[in-house]
């Protein structure tokens, strides 16, 4: 089947809104502050809604359902070591980006050890931010390219331009504002297509429920024991603890939404928020999975997609009616325009352009700087999303890039946060190994050399870069070399 008219009209209408409410609430950005952080004057709520936007993308819409359809609910158990992660950015983090006034969140690492810990806590989020998003991105373009029937590289590059286009001319206000439109379309478009679900279950529901239970497609706890194994409860809770620490806390493109509202109190009351607007959205992307494993149960006629990671966009193509398959569609395409864009930039221009290369200019050159910035930060997007093409599962996948170097950036941050050890150059040497050594680990469990899931590596990642920054401190210290 391909896509109508009538499909074609709720896309374009749906996109054309999403710049309407860009160009009303983006306009007028007179410096960085402006185009960075909005002035402070983004209401909790609207933040919210984009904070959830942000953290379901793409990777949800296409990874969450592909993986209850192949798998089960294991991935709800992560959720728990999630909202635990808020909650100690809400008390550990945000008073002291808010403290210091960032703009970017690394700048609290130049005022807590040295300005070369801070550059390299900027470039490491480059390199994290920027493979993650690029299978985010690779997500959505897989997506829209096999409903409209589209080859992937031609597609990944169209929601590029667009993308650099639409947060070029707006800023964060444009990114936050329109991510609230894309978090009410992302789950007004699940719970219709739920529905629906529903409505062409042969029998009873609860028969068709039983399915998926004989099946083990509802399984949400595995209390099993096994380091080996990444979806136990105590693996996802503590992976998604301390990615949640990572992401949430020192990730420039998170953070930066919640440094939008004016106070400290209203940041904290937000993140709390997204807490409950989270896990709804979460639910239904498991649900629809499960829907679309009965759907195909039940019609074993009907050909199921030969890959998990295609099955939504295959179920969209070929099973959907006129009008829900234009809005499903409509939500990944939303999806694949929120992109790090901004945050990258905000990064680069506060860490590295305005403090090493270009210290003197004018906020309007600064601000064509961080335009440009956005434009070099896309392209490298676009080749990264490019190269995501072998990956099976994008949304573990995006999990074991973040496990591997997401625990450097956090390690630092809290050895800042917990305790009183001074050290600059002492932290650059203990993130590098530390990182190395999570690669080897990750290659040594690939090739079945050890048995060890990669759920643990971030844990090992935090823990292994804090006690290397306090004993290389030490050692720096006893050998007559500066700790800063």
């Amino acid at each position: 089947m391909t896509i109508t008219g009538p499909d074609l009209c709720i896309v374009i209408l749906s996109v054309a809104l999403l710049f309407v409410i860009s160009y009303l609430f983006g306009r007028g950005e007179k410096d960085t502050n402006d185009f960075f952080l909005g002035s402070r004057t983004i209401p909790p709520i609207v933040v919210c809604l984009s904070f959830v936007a942000t953290e379901v993308s793409a990777l949800t819409i296409i990874g969450v359902p592909a993986t209850a359809y192949s798998k089960n609910w294991r991935y709800l158990q992560f959720f728990i070591g999630s909202a635990a992660a808020r909650i100690v950015v809400c008390f550990l983090f945000i008073p002291i980006f808010y403290k210091y006034n960032c703009t970017s969140i690394y700048e609290y690492l130049r005022h807590r050890f040295g300005p070369e810990t801070q550059y390299t806590g900027s470039a490491f989020f480059f390199v994290t931010r920027l493979i993650a998003s690029g299978v985010r991105l690779y997500a959505a373009c897989l997506g829209v390219s096999i409903i409209m029937g589209w080859s992937l590289a031609p597609t990944v590059f169209l929601f590029t331009a667009v993308s650099i286009v639409f947060i070029t001319f707006g800023g964060i206000k444009a990114v936050v504002w329109a991510g609230a439109y894309q978090a009410v379309v992302f789950f007004a478009a699940g719970a219709v297509l739920l529905v629906y679900l529903i409505y062409r279950m042969e029998g009873p529901l609860m028969s068709a429920i039983q399915i998926a239970l004989d099946n083990g497609r509802l399984s949400v706890f595995d209390f099993r024991f096994d380091l080996n194994q990444p979806t136990t409860f105590w693996a996802g809770t503590a992976n998604a603890f301390f990615i949640g620490l990572a992401v949430f806390g020192t990730d420039q493109e998170m953070m930066q939404r919640l440094l939008t509202v004016k106070t400290r109190s209203k940041s904290q009351q937000t993140i709390f928020m997204t807490i409950a607007a989270g896990f709804p959205v979460l639910c239904l992307y498991l649900a629809i999975g499960t829907g679309i494993y009965i759907f195909y149960q039940q019609h074993p006629h009907i050909p199921a997609p030969d890959q998990a990671k295609e099955v939504l966009s295959h179920f969209i193509r070929y099973s959907l009616p006129v009008g829900l398959k234009g809005l499903l569609l409509a939500a990944i395409i939303l999806a694949s325009i929120d992109s790090p864009l901004n945050s990258l930039t905000s990064s680069f221009v506060s860490d590295i352009y305005r403090p090493v290369i270009c210290r003197d200019a004018s906020e309007k050159h600064y601000l064509l700087i961080s335009r440009c910035g956005i434009i070099g930060f896309g392209v490298l997007l676009a080749i990264i999303a490019l190269a995501c093409s072998p990956v099976e599962n994008v949304l573990w996948f995006a999990f074991q890039i973040f496990s591997v170097t997401g625990g450097a950036t956090l390690g630092v941050f809290l050895l800042g946060t917990l305790t009183k050890t001074k050290a600059n150059y002492a932290n650059i040497a203990a993130m590098l190994l530390s990182t190395a050594g999570m690669v080897t680990l990750l290659l040594l469990k690939q090739y079945g050399t050890i048995e060890l899931a990669w759920s643990w590596l971030i844990v090992i990642g935090t823990l292994t870069t804090m006690l290397l920054s306090y004993a290389f401190s030490k050692l720096f210290f006893l050998m007559g070399f500066s700790t800063q």
